[in-house]
């Protein structure tokens, strides 16, 4: 199938030979995310931009990215306006507030995870909105759309898939669930056999370098060689989790 350029980031992402694709894609559209909030470009100083950012917030693991990326202005003037917005809306949730009734959740069994308290419930909505998560996550829609396009269409794509490292658990269970609406009732009898049979096959791999690695480490093992375990660690924590452990931290570009 001729590469359309829609289709450019998935056949990179293929050809990177890596332990998961979309783990690939995701790196690399949040480092492009990280650039238009915090980069040269001063996409902060712009009011639309600001407005969102103002609104969604950032949930912890980004702003932890966005520190370690090395903008403080840019990152002072996205918290000086969002706290404006988060201290009006605390203002009024505060003023709204009534504490429920003691009675109320007797004999009720809570949930994990389970708010009762509105003010509870308004800071877990603040926990869960983020301004990069979101963005990525209607980027990503359109990367799996994509992948079950070329899957169907495109067999080269398709044997690269099948021949290759297969994807992170985290990956792969959005595959799945997303292959209940992409794919009819035939596609599915083949999609999900081929699918497990290369989870399987690459996650006993993974199996086999991780303890190969910790023989390694026993003296009698010293002079042999190493084989696909220096690394073996972060790729499967990777296969497992998704992401990239031994990752340095992505900076400003000065």
């Amino acid at each position: 199938m001729k590469e359309k350029l829609y289709t450019i980031p998935l056949n990179d992402a293929v050809n990177a030979d890596d332990e998961c694709p979309f783990c690939y894609i995701e790196r690399a559209v949040e480092q492009d995310l990280i650039d238009f909030v915090l980069g040269s470009g001063s996409s902060y100083m712009e009011s639309d931009v600001r407005e969102a950012t103002d609104q969604a917030g950032f949930c912890r693991a980004h702003f932890k990215k966005m520190f370690d990326y090395g903008n403080t202005l840019g990152n002072g003037w996205i918290l000086k306006t969002h706290y404006m917005r988060m201290n009006q809306e605390m203002k009024e949730q505060f003023k709204r507030f009534t504490p429920s009734a003691k009675s109320s959740f007797l004999g009720r069994h809570k949930k994990s995870g389970e708010r009762e308290n509105a003010i509870g419930m308004w800071v877990q909505e603040k926990e869960n909105s983020c301004y990069i998560c979101k963005r990525f996550a209607d980027t990503y829609d359109r990367y799996l759309d994509t992948f079950f396009y070329m899957y169907k269409k495109d067999e080269d794509f398709k044997k690269r898939i099948l021949g290759g490292k297969g994807f992170c658990l985290h990956h792969f269970g959005d595959l799945c669930e997303y292959g209940e609406s992409r794919l009819n009732d035939k596609e599915k009898k083949d999609f999900y056999p081929e699918m497990f049979a290369l989870m399987e096959r690459n996650m006993e791999r993974l199996q086999e370098d991780v303890s190969w690695l910790v023989e390694k480490f026993d003296y009698r093992n010293k002079d042999a060689d190493w084989k696909n375990s220096r690394d073996a660690v972060q790729r499967g924590m990777q296969k497992l989790k998704g992401g990239y452990p031994a990752d340095p931290v992505y900076a400003m570009n000065k």
